[in-house]
């Protein structure tokens, strides 16, 4: 098995992107990670060694402000995230490509298959696997549960913060975040991806409820989904046997792509 990509630095507006490419054959896989997740963890390191082992392409990168990549976290918006995406894409991505995308990252495969529709390239993305997926998160989970106060740190402050039981650091949302988020809803209508698309979902998942997954089905109505329930499933899905069902799942996408 070859060694693991080394990292190589992108400059997207200014900021330098931390970007892993593992050369290999078509269709290949393109990891998109969650908000303050980055391209080394869990499921993406085992997502790269799946691609190495089956002679795969498979890209990864850093959104700015998250692992290596340069810029502020603070400074961070979908919109931007999206932007830097689509960026390291057309620089590194040939032929038909499988979006894998945790949480965050599913919001950011969605936006980036729409974009790539209207710019006449619906044919680079070839299916998509979603885990425990969060379009329009700050819009349908976040704004409506603010308190008080933090309405109030946003209006005086431009952000609020709240514990993360994923690290010491606490979770930061930023008045711009959530402002941009509203500007690149998805689940405001019907989502043409014009590919296969899966989703896994945990049950338990305290962050995103299983009901959002759902939702998001319902709004993928013109488009081959399969959504898989996993009673006992977290946020995270980090699992071997979680791991096990995405690999499976970018297996399947991949045979039908050829």
């Amino acid at each position: 098995m070859d060694e693991e990509a080394p990292v190589e630095f992108v400059d997207v507006a200014g900021a330098p992107i931390a970007v892993r490419q593992q050369s290999g054959r078509a269709p290949g896989v393109v990891w998109l990670g969650g908000y303050r997740s980055d391209m080394a963890g869990t499921k993406a390191e085992r997502l790269a060694g799946w691609a190495r082992q089956h002679g795969n392409a498979c890209l990864r990168h850093d959104y700015s402000g998250h692992g290596l990549s340069g810029g502020a976290f603070a400074d961070g918006t979908i919109s931007r995230w999206l932007g830097e995406s689509l960026a390291v894409f057309d620089r590194f991505c040939d032929g038909p490509q499988i979006l894998v995308g945790s949480s965050m990252g599913a919001w950011i495969a969605l936006r980036m298959a729409q974009e790539l529709s209207r710019d006449g390239r619906r044919g680079r993305i070839a299916g998509m696997v979603l885990i425990a997926p969060a379009p329009d998160f700050t819009v349908d989970l976040i704004e409506p549960s603010l308190t008080p106060a933090q309405k109030r740190d946003l209006e005086t402050k431009g952000h609020f913060e709240e514990p993360s039981q994923y690290g010491p650091e606490p979770n930061v949302y930023t008045r711009a975040l959530i402002e941009d988020g509203r500007r690149n809803r998805v689940l405001n209508g019907l989502i043409e991806t014009h590919c296969p698309v899966i989703v896994l979902q945990g049950m338990k998942d305290p962050d995103v409820p299983y009901a959002h997954a759902q939702k998001l089905v319902e709004h993928l109505p013109a488009d081959d989904v399969t959504l898989t329930l996993i009673p006992d499933g977290d946020h995270r899905l980090s699992r071997e046997e979680d791991i096990a069902l995405m690999l499976r799942a970018v297996q399947e996408l991949v045979a039908r792509a050829r």
